[in-house]
């Protein structure tokens, strides 16, 4: 038989469990044809590469993402200067000096650690008085939450009278029933802070996701989840609407699985109704539609996330969007609808809920309960979910560069020893359950969080030296980070991230691992994974990466090949921020909040 290419003399890891080691391949209108050892060959003819003995794995498929939220932060140029600060008062000042130094602009926006406002309150009238005339916008650095002052929100028509998406999770805090410029959670913060990329033309739209694209085909990644914009989805469709665009002009070689996000029970009808119109229209060979999105509960740090046992330092339970009787409710319609449901869990108590819910409804449907459900996130939890996952059928999505951290500050909101139990992904992985990683990252930057390699790396270390890609020039999260035994292995990782993933997204029968049939996605190392170190395992790349067959371009996310590094960004917006440079702003921020203000501070330190 003619082929168009032929392998062999490689060590592939193929992610097919019946044959996870092969030393040739064959490929053939980009489809594999044939996957085994050299002593299959010999029908085939066509262009063969000896490859002595170099590694290659499948494509990968990253299952949680956020592509259109990215996107959006591209559009509006910066997520906002970090505010260096000890208290609310050197906060404000902090503002007042930053806006004189940078007159006339149309909205200013800040990043703001709330532990620095030291228990006070941050509110519109604060803002009012340092910026009457403009907008101010202030995120607080968890990402979950926002201060605006009252020219925003008359912008966006938000009174007293405003419904919050979810009372206790999703809401405009209140005094004395008023307003008061702070909010709770993307479903109320998000629409403010992309308001600006609305009216952006498709031209700027198609850059930012073109520059996403190259990012992909750098790292190899073929497929993706993406986790959508809660609270604001005219973005989301605008930026669906290009993708689509792209794909039938034959520029999207990258798989997105999209969805459509709710927050809270009410929305579901309106949901539903929305995900199957876009289920129609956006339709494409690498753009599909078919998963409905629930927040379901915040995050730990800031006790929005829904907790069994109360957080030890408030004695609070968070809470959830939405309860059993709607949750149950709400997996019939999506089971007849034939849709799938994807849930950010950050809580024990959220991805419990969604396990009782999944329970209840296969006691009532059996097997004629189909929707694939998915728990995102499990940043904690309780002990005796931990086996559930498995026979229920619930995918388990972690975000594994998540897993490493200042344990001190879990020990604070859990305990010493419920904090010392936090992402405990091996357990579920052992327990039979299906496992898929994820990158979860809200803004483009310069990608390095987006880097499946680096969540390979701490999903195995838990923990970041200096030798990892992400931290370059910052040394925090050394010390591995509990329990030592959730560690996982590199053949985990890989299956995580390619035919796990691919099961999650529903296209396990075209991609995710190298067998004959399936699509030609495959990366070629100079480094043989399965025996590379782990700790900077984050700086592997591929050499090679192809889509369907094709070798695809060069990009210049490659530190080792600069040949073309000038063409790329010709013509190309450059990232608005990279992470070392945030991370150097903050490092200097609190180098001079612990020295003090006078304290010379150069990048040395």
């Amino acid at each position: 038989m003619k082929v168009d290419k032929i392998i062999k003399n490689a060590k592939i890891f193929t992610s097919n469990k019946d044959n996870i080691l092969a030393s040739a391949l064959v490929v053939k209108d980009g489809k594999f044809v044939y996957v085994g050892d050299e002593n299959g060959l010999s029908e085939y003819e066509g262009e063969t590469t000896d490859l002595n003995g170099k590694f290659i794995m499948p494509g990968i498929i990253d299952s949680h993402v956020h592509v259109t939220m990215g996107a959006g932060y591209e559009l509006v140029g910066t997520m906002g200067t970090i505010i260096q600060c000890d208290s609310k008062q050197s906060a404000l000042d902090f503002i007042v000096d930053d806006m004189k130094k940078n007159p006339g602009q149309d909205r200013y926006c800040y990043i703001l650690d709330k532990k620095h406002l030291k228990g006070m309150d941050l509110t519109k009238e604060d803002l009012d008085a340092i910026c009457p005339d403009g907008e101010l916008q202030i995120q607080e650095a968890q990402m979950h939450s926002i201060w605006v002052n009252s020219n925003i929100l008359k912008k966006h028509n938000i009174t007293d009278e405003t419904k919050d998406p979810i009372p206790g999770l999703s809401f405009y805090v209140r005094k004395d029933g008023h307003v008061t410029g702070e909010m709770s959670e993307g479903a109320t913060e998000l629409p403010i802070i992309l308001d600006r990329a609305m009216n952006k033309e498709d031209s700027e739209i198609d850059a930012a996701i073109q520059r996403w694209i190259d990012f992909c085909i750098s790292v190899g990644v073929t497929g993706v989840f993406d986790a959508g914009i809660p609270g604001y989805p005219e973005f989301h469709e605008h930026v669906y609407s290009r993708l689509k665009s792209l794909d039938e002009q034959g520029k999207l070689p990258i798989y997105v699985d999209g969805c459509y996000v709710i927050s809270a029970a009410w929305e579901v009808e309106e949901g539903i109704k929305e995900l199957k119109r876009m289920q129609k229209e956006y339709n494409t060979e690498h753009l599909k539609v078919h998963t409905l999105k629930l927040f379901m509960d915040g995050t730990l740090k800031l006790h929005s996330g829904a907790m069994v046992t109360p957080y030890a330092d408030t004695g609070e339970l968070g809470c959830t969007a939405m309860n059993l009787e709607e949750l149950v409710a709400l997996l019939k319609v999506l089971n007849e609808e034939g849709l799938d449901f994807h849930t950010h869990c950050v809580g024990e108590a959220s991805s419990r809920l969604v396990l009782d819910a999944v329970e209840q409804v296969r006691k009532e449907l059996g097997d004629d309960f189909h929707v694939r459900v998915v728990s995102a996130h499990l940043q904690i939890q309780d002990t005796a979910d931990l086996n559930r996952f498995a026979p229920l059928g619930v995918i388990a999505n972690f975000t594994p560069w998540w897993h490493c951290d200042d344990v001190n500050v879990y020990k604070r909101l859990f305990g010493e020893e419920r904090g010392k139990l936090l992402y405990r992904c091996k357990s579920v992985w052992d327990s039979g359950a299906l496992v898929t990683w994820s990158s979860d990252n809200i803004v483009f930057a310069d990608f390095s969080s987006w880097n499946p390699f680096l969540g390979m790396e701490v999903g195995m270390t838990r923990f970041v030296s200096e030798k990892s890609k992400l931290m370059e020039g910052g040394d925090r999260y050394k010390d591995i980070f509990p329990p030592l035994e959730e560690r996982m292995g590199i053949e985990e990782m890989i299956l995580g991230y390619t035919i796990n993933g691919a099961i999650q997204l529903g296209i396990e029968n075209k991609k995710g691992s190298i067998e004959a049939g399936k699509d030609a996605d495959y990366l070629v190392f100079d480094t043989d994974l399965l025996t590379a170190e782990h700790d900077g395992f984050s700086n592997i790349l591929p050499a090679e990466v192809y889509y369907a067959g094709q070798k695809m371009h060069y990009n210049p996310f490659n530190p080792e090949d600069k040949s073309k590094e000038d063409s790329y960004f010709k013509g190309r917006p450059a990232p608005y921020f990279s992470m070392e440079e945030m991370w150097m702003e903050f490092m200097e921020a609190m180098w001079k909040e612990f020295y003090g203000e006078a304290a010379e501070w150069d990048d040395s330190h």
